[in-house]
């Protein structure tokens, strides 16, 4: 990506968007209202870095009207990669049906969110639909005649995901990733996982490549997306890795215990469906490590920083307290503190991944919002990249 003049980069928040597959599809992009969001909006598009690194994922921009959305902004959004998410309480406002219109004209969709005001109609043309679905989801097959995809968001439970695909949802945002009842899959019993752990711990102490490999050999899960992983577009190599040994070279140590780390939440069957657990995690250990690094932490110091934001969902995963998955791993002092107590400065970067934070927040951080814009950045590409090659 190009060189980032990150002073001028509002607050973005961004919220993934997957379908019914697990498959990360879209990203949400939030900005506070404001008079001045169309000037906003013209420094986030201004550069091409967003789009870039976000590929071949889709923008779905939220805005509370198409006011905004001026001549020099739309200049800047590309209608093959920007959708917009408008209430549809927004249809009562002069001129904004009409301007709905002529954006879905112009090639840009549009999601019409919530009920529009008694006594309004929606354009004809303007037929996918979003939903707030946090307290309640519509009834079965309420949207199968509508025309999608249809966006639920606020998805915040794995019943709620359900319900909203019997209702005729196709895309869905909120936290039902990390609800346990997502994940893993009827039927896994953790043995991979836990084959998981002990490799990782045997490359914390530096163990020789024939114990790696041996312990390799035994699940042949892991065997196979560790091959499929050195193989993938990711690594680019020239010939084919078909062993262990290769793949461990190829690697190298630091970066195998990456992306055992990473691996710990990849599907448990070739043929089942992906984690999401994965490029959420993926996304916290790049962001705490392009933070690290942004701070002048050394190559050790970003390592831990990476696994502290990766290992951050192990208890979601595992289904066990934190408390027991530190101890089990040994991990240093001040990464057990980040993970437990979001203590410390790991802590305090952890903390802020999961939430959208303000200026406020990034100040007592440590941090100004072109550091955090670029680590977000940095985040969600890499996680895109994961998500696809895992």
């Amino acid at each position: 990506m190009a060189a980032l003049d990150t002073v001028s980069i509002p607050l973005v928040a961004i919220d993934p968007v997957a379908n019914a597959q697990n498959e990360w599809v879209a990203l949400c992009l939030r900005l506070q209202p404001g008079a001045d969001l169309p000037a906003r909006l013209q420094a986030l598009f201004g550069t091409p870095d967003l789009l870039a690194a976000i590929a071949p994922l889709d923008g779905l921009l939220m805005i509370a009207s198409p006011a905004a959305l001026t001549p020099p902004v739309l200049a800047l959004l590309p209608a093959n990669r920007i959708g917009f998410v408008v209430p549809a309480a927004a249809l009562g406002q002069d001129g904004a049906a009409r301007r709905l219109a002529e954006l879905h004209e112009y090639g840009y969709r549009v999601w019409l969110d919530g009920e529009a005001p008694e006594g309004v109609k929606a354009p004809a043309s303007l037929r996918s639909v979003a939903r707030d679905c946090s307290q309640d989801a519509p009834a079965p097959g309420r949207l199968a005649a509508l025309f999608g995809p249809h966006l639920a968001r606020g998805v915040g439970s794995a019943l709620r995901f359900s319900q909203c695909e019997n209702a005729g949802f196709d895309w869905f945002a909120g936290d039902y990733p990390y609800d346990p009842d997502a994940a893993p899959s009827p039927g896994d019993d953790g043995s991979s996982r836990r084959r998981l752990l002990t490799l990782l711990g045997l490359l914390a102490r530096d163990a020789d490549s024939r114990e790696l490999e041996m312990q390799l050999k035994q699940d042949p899960t892991l065997s196979y997306h560790l091959l499929k992983l050195v193989n993938s577009a990711a690594f680019a190599v020239s010939t084919q890795i078909t062993s262990f040994n290769q793949a461990i070279n190829l690697l190298g140590r630091r970066q195998l215990q990456r992306w055992l780390q990473l691996l710990l939440y990849a599907r448990q069957q070739p043929d089942g469906p992906p984690n999401l657990l994965l490029p959420l995690a993926a996304r916290r250990g790049a962001q705490l490590e392009a933070l690290c690094k942004a701070g002048g932490g050394d190559r050790d110091a970003q390592d831990l920083a990476f696994m502290t934001g990766v290992f951050s969902l192990l208890d979601r995963l595992l289904r066990m307290p934190m408390g027991e998955i530190v101890t089990d791993l040994c991990l240093p002092d001040h990464v057990s503190g980040a993970l437990l107590q979001r203590s410390g400065t790991l802590g305090g970067w952890l903390r802020l991944t999961e939430i959208d934070p303000t200026d406020d927040d990034l100040q007592a951080a440590g941090l100004d919002g072109g550091a955090w814009w670029s680590s977000q950045l940095h985040a969600y590409h890499w996680a895109i990249q994961v998500a696809r090659n895992v």
